[in-house]
């Protein structure tokens, strides 16, 4: 874990050093976790692509970070569905990890049919939760990256 660290931060003090702003290394960080714990199995890579390429953010930092928040993707998915039942007043939906790889293997959209409320109130509860605390994430670093910044700008 560790070495993934100092990976990060080799990343990001290259990314200050070649002239990137901290606010973009800082929004960079912020939008990949964010949407890397988006509720949706396997939409997170494609959805940090099109926000990064669309904002011109940094893709290797993007997806690295995207990578790293997965093991709170999958814990997440369960929190944020239920906040979602709960925000909508839905009936909470009965789910197991077998029985949603089981379903989507046999029939595809039968399995949208059964689930798809399922990953609406998921992405309801992860944008209550998650978009505030992107704005978060993004205070907290920026004055960070400003101060590694100002230490790597050469001296005038």
């Amino acid at each position: 874990m560790r070495k993934t660290f100092q990976k990060i931060r080799a990343m990001v003090l290259d990314q200050l050093r070649q002239g990137i702003t901290p606010e973009k290394v800082a929004l960079t960080i912020a939008a990949a976790a964010a949407l890397g714990v988006f509720p949706l199995l396997g939409t997170t890579t494609f959805l940090c692509l099109a926000f990064g390429v669309a904002v011109r953010l940094n893709q290797p930092l993007m997806q690295l970070v995207n990578y790293l928040v997965y093991p709170l993707q999958i814990a997440g998915i369960y929190l944020f569905v239920r906040l979602g039942e709960r925000l909508v007043g839905a009936r909470p939906m009965s789910f197991r990890v077998e029985q949603i790889v089981g379903s989507f293997a046999a029939d595809p959209f039968a399995f949208l049919r059964k689930f798809g409320m399922t990953g609406v109130h998921g992405i309801i509860g992860w944008f209550v939760v998650v978009v505030p605390c992107a704005f978060v994430v993004y205070g907290v670093l920026l004055p960070a990256l400003r101060r590694a910044a100002a230490a790597w700008r050469p001296a005038a």
